[in-house]
């Protein structure tokens, strides 16, 4: 059976959007190429909204969302013979209007790493046999999209046992070389904390974790990368050095040791995002800071010298690091961005922009 909100989700990828909004008092919005668009002119009145919301709720997911007042799940948008169409993250939450929610829009085909343009050395941190690897940057940045072509690389190449801990799982992964093993928080394991801490007893190779939110799953993350295991996390921060000051800061100063030392000795690398509109307005592309591992990052982690992370980042272009202006020009130059968006978005305007110009007026 049809639920009600079908039609909307046919109606936010006939219009080739990425998320839907639904909120009392105002018309269903869906944010296309980064804007919110209306996709009719009537608004939702409450009774409506509780039709469309609760309809596809399970018996328990009612109760947690009246426990908690908010509830992520993933929502699958079958076809007429019961194939699986698109699938769906959703948050629902309470606001002073009324019953809210938000969906993001999960392609049904997880894109390799060249469709989304990604660095080189993205690919050479998915072949990395052990360590950390995080996936940093704001919501809505790509941050799943990323990963999951990263782990789609991984098993295309190479036999091993890939372990996803997700809230909700998104991109589901079929195996290919690789066995796939996906749990989702509060259906599989009761936490990430308790996922994480069986994972090591799993003979997994490969582990994702949807997003390193506390101290304790930071802390075991670490340790499962220093056993041997290839780490891939996310984390809501801006650039490497913030990343790596955020992990330090989660901890109380007389742990703070303790865990410089496995940074320093399992981190292989740190992309940190942002997604663009492309120049000719038809989607977006993402621009990449990237920080490799090695042995001057460890000695400055150690030391707590993060603010020299951009200097590494410079010199180590020639193993394809890259500072997120590096990132912004190469996307200019391919013709990917415009110019006034990379100057947006820059960190240093006035060295991008004669960059920027030196290469369309070179001497």
């Amino acid at each position: 059976m049809t639920a009600r909100i079908d039609a909307l989700f046919s109606a936010l990828m006939t219009r080739k959007g990425s998320d839907l909004h639904l909120g009392c008092g105002v018309p269903p919005q869906a944010r296309i190429r980064g804007k919110l668009v209306a996709l009719r002119s009537s608004d939702v009145e409450e009774e409506e909204m509780k039709l469309l919301l609760e309809e596809i709720l399970t018996p328990e997911q009612r109760h947690r969302l009246q426990e908690d007042l908010e509830l992520d799940f993933a929502y699958a948008l079958t076809g007429d013979g019961g194939a699986v169409e698109a699938r769906f993250r959703a948050n629902y939450f309470y606001k002073h209007t009324g019953p809210a929610a938000v969906f993001r829009l999960i392609p049904s085909k997880i894109a390799t790493l060249e469709e989304l343009s990604c660095p080189a050395a993205i690919r050479r941190l998915a072949e990395r046999r052990a360590g950390l690897c995080l996936v940093t940057g704001p919501t809505g940045s790509g941050k799943s999209t990323t990963l999951a072509a990263m782990l789609r690389h991984i098993n295309e190449t190479r036999a091993c046992h890939v372990l996803t801990i997700e809230d909700p799982i998104e991109f589901v992964h079929e195996p290919l070389e690789a066995q796939i093993t996906q749990r989702q928080i509060g259906e599989h394991a009761p936490s990430f904390a308790a996922a994480l801490a069986a994972a090591g007893r799993e003979d997994a190779d490969v582990i994702l974790v949807g997003e390193l939110r506390t101290n304790e799953t930071m802390k075991l993350a670490l340790q499962l990368a220093g056993f041997g295991v290839l780490v891939f996390g996310t984390m809501h921060t801006n650039g490497a050095a913030p990343t790596i000051d955020r992990i330090l800061n989660a901890f109380p100063p007389d742990e703070q040791p303790q865990i410089r030392g496995l940074l320093a000795e399992c981190l292989v690398g740190v992309v940190a995002q942002q997604l663009l509109p492309t120049a000719d307005g038809a989607g977006r592309v993402a621009a990449h800071e990237i920080l490799v591992g090695s042995a001057a990052l460890a000695s400055i982690i150690r030391e707590g010298r993060t603010f020299q992370i951009p200097s590494v980042i410079q010199s180590g272009q020639q193993v394809g690091m890259q500072s997120l202006d590096l990132g912004l020009e190469k996307l200019v130059r391919l013709g990917k961005i415009s110019a006034e968006t990379a100057l947006e978005k820059a960190s240093d305007r006035e060295t991008l922009a004669r960059a920027l110009k030196a290469e369309a007026f070179p001497a």
